[in-house]
């Protein structure tokens, strides 16, 4: 099981009060290293760690919503380089070969940047980098019935079957107005999970993702926003509460920001309008 090992661990458990050896799935978390290649440049911009699983969707949600990429035909190809036998591939680094002769140019990566899986790309971003992108506030609409958005994190729980066996990872889930599950994608954190979800959006033509619904199983931070407006996604939903900096992103990008989202609640922070009254 690549995104998981089984361990012996040791319950204890209120009914026997006492510890018994168990067999567990535990969550798998290794390092991606990223590089970029172009003619005989080669460059790397990312060390992250993440759930094995979906890296090449990984790599393209993280080089589009940093601005490194914007469209997929600037992506040659995506390989994991050969390690020293050359039968042998070796699963955490990845070479991205681009269709032009020189790579980017990268002024918000002057230096490789480490990512940590729990806290994401600090600091590197803020919502002036963002404007200076060019990015545009998302449009009015879609409106969506307030009795739909508390079924959306048991839906997104339902599906997540790697969750089921460990117990340890976040989601990142895109619904439709309806509230049909479109896809969904996971990770041990929750940064990875959404730039996970997005490279599939990119990688499939489904971007930007107008007219739908983020649902994340964790908090609302300012780098999950920030790569929600980058997909063009009206709507961020987060079971959990959202930071001021992520309220702040979503108010200057008209994104409908609701924490808390829980079985009969929620709160909405900005963008009400699109709930339905």
């Amino acid at each position: 099981m690549r995104n998981g090992t089984k361990m012996t661990v040791w319950r204890w458990e209120h009914e026997t009060h006492r510890l018994q050896r168990k067999s567990d799935y535990v969550t798998a978390e290794e390092p991606l290293e990223i590089q970029m290649r172009a003619a005989g440049e080669s460059q790397t911009v990312a060390i992250t760690m993440r759930t094995p699983g979906n890296d090449y969707e990984l790599t393209a949600g993280f080089l589009y919503n940093e601005g490194i990429i914007k469209q997929r035909e600037e992506v040659a190809s995506m390989t994991y380089c050969l390690g020293e036998v050359p039968a042998e591939q070796e699963y955490n680094l990845l070479a991205v070969q681009m269709a032009k002769p020189r790579l980017p140019e990268m002024p918000q990566l002057h230096r490789h940047f480490f990512i940590n899986s729990a806290c994401g790309i600090c600091g590197t971003t803020m919502i002036e980098d963002l404007e200076a992108r060019g990015l545009q506030p998302a449009a009015d609409g879609p409106l969506v019935d307030p009795q739909l958005l508390p079924s959306l994190p048991a839906k997104l729980r339902a599906a997540q079957t790697i969750f089921e066996t460990t117990g340890g990872l976040h989601a990142a889930g895109l619904f439709d107005i309806d509230g049909n599950l479109v896809e969904l994608r996971e990770d041990v954190g929750r940064h990875n999970a959404l730039d996970k979800l997005i490279g599939w959006g990119m990688l499939n033509n489904r971007l930007p993702f107008s007219n739908h619904i983020v649902v994340v199983s964790g908090r609302a931070s300012y780098e999950l926003l920030q790569k929600t407006a980058v997909a063009g996604a009206p709507i961020f939903c987060a079971v959990s509460a959202p930071s001021t900096l992520a309220v702040s992103l979503a108010v200057r990008f008209n994104i409908t920001l609701v924490g808390f989202l829980r079985t009969g609640r929620f709160n909405v922070y900005s963008g009400r309008e699109r709930i339905k009254q």
